[in-house]
Formats: C-alpha cells, sequence, structure tokens
C-alpha cells in the first residue's frame, strides 16, 4: 500500500492507496507547532484505524508547500513508518513539463494537481484548486503545465472580514436565501460565495480564451463541491487529485 500526504497551510490531506484505489483518506489541520514524534503517532493511529500495519507500506510520496513542516513529516516517516519518502520536489520525475520561468517557484501540490490531469482526463485544462489561496492552474493540450493564477481562498477572505471589520462578524460559508443579503450575515455569505463564482466563471472564459473551447474545468479542494454547486462551467470535481498526482509521481519514481 501507498501513504501519500499532501501538507498544506491548512491542511494535511493524507491518502492510503490499494494499488490504484483510493481506500482510506483523511484531512487533518495543519499545525505549525506540532514535533515529528506527534505527526508519527498520529500517521500511526490513522494506519491502524484503517487496519494497516507498517508492514504493509510500500511506500510513502509527500508534496508539501510548508518548508519547515516538510523535515519534521520526513523524520515521522522514518522514526515511525520505517519509510523514506518521496519528496516531490527538483529532480523528480512528474512527466509534466513545467513551463513556468522559474520552474522551482510552482508550488509541489499545483505539480501533482497537473499531473492527475493529465493522465486522468488529458488537456488542455483549467484546474481550480480551492484551497488557502484560490489558484487556477493551466494544462496544455500536451500535458504541459503552462503556469495560472493565485488569489486569496475564500476561507482567508472570510477571515480577513472578520479581523479587519470591527462590526463583521465570523461566519459559516453556506450558501444565503438570496444574493440580496437582509442581514449582515446572509450579506457577507453573498458576497463570499456569489462573489466567488462570478470571479470562477470570469477566470474560467479567460483561460478559455487562451487554451481552447475544448478544454476542461476540473475544481478540487476542500471548497470544490460547494462552489461547483453554484455554476455549470465547472465539468469535473475532484477533491482528491492531488493524491492521485502523488500516487502517479510515486509511480514514475519507485525504485
Amino acid at each position: 500500500m501507498l501513504l501519500t500526504i499532501d501538507v498544506g497551510n491548512t491542511n494535511v490531506t493524507i491518502g492510503l492507496y490499494d494499488g490504484e484505489k483510493l481506500a482510506h483518506h483523511w484531512r487533518l489541520a495543519t499545525d505549525h507547532a506540532r514535533m515529528p514524534d506527534e505527526y508519527g503517532l498520529q500517521l500511526l493511529g490513522l494506519l491502524q484505524r484503517a487496519g494497516c500495519v507498517t508492514e504493509c507500506l510500500e511506500g510513502v510520496c509527500l508534496a508539501s508547500v510548508v518548508p519547515p513542516l516538510t523535515r519534521r513529516v520526513v523524520l515521522a516517516c522514518r522514526e515511525y513508518l520505517d519509510q523514506d519518502p518521496l519528496v516531490v520536489d527538483t529532480g523528480v520525475k512528474t512527466g509534466v513539463r513545467i513551463r513556468y520561468e522559474d520552474p522551482k517557484q510552482v508550488g509541489a501540490d499545483r505539480v501533482a494537481d497537473a499531473v492527475a490531469v493529465q493522465t486522468l482526463y488529458g488537456g488542455p485544462a483549467c484546474v481550480i484548486d480551492f484551497g488557502t489561496a484560490t489558484t487556477f492552474n493551466a494544462v496544455t493540450r500536451d500535458g504541459e503545465y503552462l503556469g495560472g493564477a493565485i488569489t486569496a481562498g475564500i476561507n482567508l477572505a472570510a477571515e480577513a472580514l472578520f479581523t479587519r471589520a470591527a462590526k463583521l462578524p465570523h461566519i459559516d460559508l453556506q450558501r444565503p436565501p438570496s444574493v440580496i443579503g437582509r442581514n449582515t450575515v446572509h450579506a457577507m455569505q453573498a458576497g463570499l460565495l456569489f462573489g466567488y463564482v462570478a470571479m470562477v466563471e470570469g477566470m474560467v472564459t479567460r483561460f478559455r480564451e487562451e487554451l481552447g473551447p475544448e478544454m476542461k474545468v476540473i475544481a478540487t479542494g476542500g471548497l470544490a463541491e460547494v462552489v461547483a454547486r453554484e455554476t455549470s462551467v465547472i465539468g469535473i470535481i475532484a477533491p482528491w487529485l492531488t493524491l492521485d498526482g502523488l500516487r502517479i509521481i510515486w509511480g514514475l519514481n519507485r525504485p
């Protein structure tokens, strides 16, 4: 079995694969204070809950956009799982050409998303990842990662309203009764949800102008389903796209 780990700024997403099947998955809060022993014990606990002993693991593939935590998770895997993780970084085979001006600046999660899209769906494609940041990523017909656009994520925008505007409350992101809010909570929910939906529709239109009319639109990340329910421009919802990409990358680099 293969363990895949995606360390993000807000969540750590973990998948346990049996061959090509995602047998178990977990989404945990990122804790910047957690030590390697704590990560190791947590990983062991998840595996035990899934009925998997460490001897069953064939390997671990790791993507991280939080450098201080990368080494801690690597140490946890070595000490508690007896595995030296494959860390997606420069020099790792991905099968995807990166056409960014500086390929080192592309986050490992965005590379994994591009790998999964090219293998599972094919290009051209616009991959929208609803995470701490909302990223729009372009994959060409030939499977090249062309680049993309980055903006603040929905939850980050909601938190900014709460912390920077004295009279605005902390809210849960839910669909309000109407786009015209009749109270402050509904007005904030409408602005955040429908505002981001409008942004997604506008960005998809602009990406399609550059990638062509046959461009697929694929959404991933924790809020992908919430946004996709409000628009018809998203054709595929793939909440575990990054984990699928890590599985494929592991297969290209396995010993």
